[in-house]
């Protein structure tokens, strides 16, 4: 399959000194792939691409499911220092959105949807190195879209499909789209945080001014993010500012 590796380096790689490219047919999870490799020492900027993953990882543990051609599963690794680390991966979720389509909607805290259904998935994870107390950490950044329609037995959330709002849509072709976007909103969040992003995030908010369920059994409405990336939920108990990553939303 044709992931446009050498157009992907030549348009992310001014932008990241050192940066690869690395396009495996079959792989466990790349985030797992990544962050094993960090564990050894390999900090290098990479962006690496599993045509087919057969343990994709979504968040709270669930199974992220992936085949070639049908979808698009890579991982972005590399060395980042922000000041506060929160909201990322609602920035990463706006980025990946403005480079799609206007239809794209976000899911906090880490989910795309089209009308209604799940169109793909961010998992963030780091690992330490240096010296214990630094911020930098080796941020490896996993996403999954679907490109072309999948059954949705045994899913939460029916799937969405890339190809329904661009048709002819290729892994490839999407990869290109997303890398060097995605990379400029990575450096943009290790120097302001969220904030330059909320407006953004909550203009796509699929949940905004829904009635939604917290998985503690706490019902509300949702009325976007805030600053620092916090789901606000107006409850009978005033306004609540969501932020565990153990909490998972539902529209009511």
């Amino acid at each position: 399959m044709d992931m446009r590796a050498e157009a992907v380096w030549e348009a992310v790689s001014p932008l990241l000194p050192g940066f690869t490219v690395e396009v495996l047919p079959e792989l466990d999870s790349t985030n797992s792939e990544l962050m094993r490799r960090a564990r050894t020492g390999l900090l290098d900027p990479t962006l690496l691409v599993a045509e087919r993953q057969t343990a994709g990882r979504g968040r709270l543990g669930r199974d992220w499911q992936s085949e070639s051609g049908a979808s698009l599963t890579f991982s972005l690794g590399l060395p980042l220092a922000p000041s506060d680390w929160s909201g990322l991966s609602l920035a990463v979720g706006v980025s990946l959105a403005d480079s799609l389509h206007p239809r794209v909607q976000l899911k906090w805290p880490n989910d795309l949807w089209l009308d209604g259904r799940k169109l793909g998935g961010i998992l963030i994870e780091t690992a330490s190195f240096g010296e214990v107390g630094q911020a930098r950490r080796y941020a490896v950044v996993g996403i999954g879209l679907n490109i072309a329609p999948r059954s949705g037995e045994g899913l939460a959330t029916p799937p969405a499909a890339l190809r329904e709002v661009l048709p002819g849509a290729e892994a490839g072709e999407v990869l290109l789209r997303v890398a060097q976007p995605l990379v400029q909103t990575l450096q943009a969040f290790e120097t302001y945080g969220f904030a330059p992003f909320q407006a953004r995030f909550n203009a796509r908010d699929a949940l905004r001014e829904r009635a939604v369920q917290l998985s503690d059994g706490t019902a509300g409405t949702a009325h976007g993010a805030s600053e620092a990336g916090a789901l606000l939920v107006h409850t009978a108990g005033g306004m609540h500012a969501v932020t565990s990553s153990e909490v998972s939303v539902r529209p009511a």
